[in-house]
This record gives C-alpha cells, sequence and structure tokens, in this order.
C-alpha cells in the first residue's frame, strides 16, 4: 500500500522550460489547465512536446498557449488533421486572468509557461510572471552555478 502512494507522489513533470529560467526572473507562478485535443494527450503521454519558445498571450479576457509544439504520433488518427503549433487555450479564473493582464501591461513584464505536468489525471501548465534578465545577468547566474559546483567538488573531496 505504501509503495504504491510513493510511486504517485513521485515528479509528474511532462516537460519544464529551462530556457525560461535562464532568460527571466521569475517572480510569480500560476496553475492552469490547458485545452486539449486526444492526439495531443497521446502525444504528451509520450513525452514529444516541447516548451522552448512559448509564451502566454492574453487577448479578449482570454489566456493562449503560444509558440508550443506538440508533435503529433505516426499511430495518431488519420481523419484528424494535427497542427502541432496550434493555440491552445489556458483555464484560469477570472481574479487570475486580470491580474496577468495588469502585470503583463507594465514594461519589460511577460507570462511564460515553465512547466507542463500531470495533476491526477489532468494537465496542468505552470506559467510565471516573469521579467526579462540582461546579459550581465545571466553571465552572474552562471558563474553562481558553476562557483557552487566547485564548492560541492571540493568539500566532496576533504
Amino acid at each position: 500500500m505504501a509503495k504504491s502512494k510513493k510511486s504517485k507522489q513521485g515528479d509528474s513533470s511532462i516537460v519544464v522550460n529551462k530556457k525560461a529560467r535562464h532568460d527571466y526572473h521569475l517572480d510569480e507562478t500560476f496553475e492552469a489547465g490547458i485545452s486539449l485535443a486526444g492526439w495531443e494527450v497521446k502525444s504528451l503521454r509520450q513525452g514529444k512536446v516541447q516548451l522552448v519558445d512559448s509564451y502566454v498571450l492574453l487577448k479578449d479576457g482570454e489566456a493562449w498557449l503560444i509558440g508550443s509544439s506538440i508533435t503529433p504520433l505516426t499511430t495518431a488518427s488519420t481523419h484528424v488533421i494535427a497542427d502541432p503549433l496550434r493555440d491552445r487555450k489556458l483555464l484560469l479564473h477570472r481574479q487570475q486572468l486580470s491580474k496577468l493582464f495588469s502585470e503583463t501591461q507594465q514594461k519589460g513584464h511577460a507570462c511564460v509557461a515553465t512547466k507542463l505536468y500531470w495533476k491526477g489525471h489532468l494537465i496542468k501548465c505552470q506559467i510565471a510572471l516573469a521579467r526579462g534578465k540582461k546579459e550581465f545577468d545571466k553571465r552572474a547566474a552562471t558563474k553562481e552555478r558553476e562557483w557552487n559546483i566547485e564548492k560541492q567538488r571540493v568539500m566532496h573531496r576533504g
């Protein structure tokens, strides 16, 4: 009994957008549902998704995931025309949408998709309010990360 519980609590991530953490300072995250077709869910189960150049567009009081790529399986239904780059609707509460809209109107703020994951039988999209990093911020983060790795090596040897 305890074994099955432990396996359910494991990492349920489908894909993580690592480039978002590199290019942006992530301020606040939101959990959004995502509207998908059947063939897209099958592809997500196989892990055939990419979030690298995706972002969230807010228009007409709705949120849309733009630029994400879900590669259709070769065994997908033949009567459905699969568009891997189609815009997918994100499902958020009205208060969350208004907060995202007001924050993204400010200069330098954006809304990016950071992660797709399973929550029970549902697929959720984690989106974040983000501020763009400058080039020197990226270099400083890389330098700090490398220093921490080197510090761990020295501590491990000694």
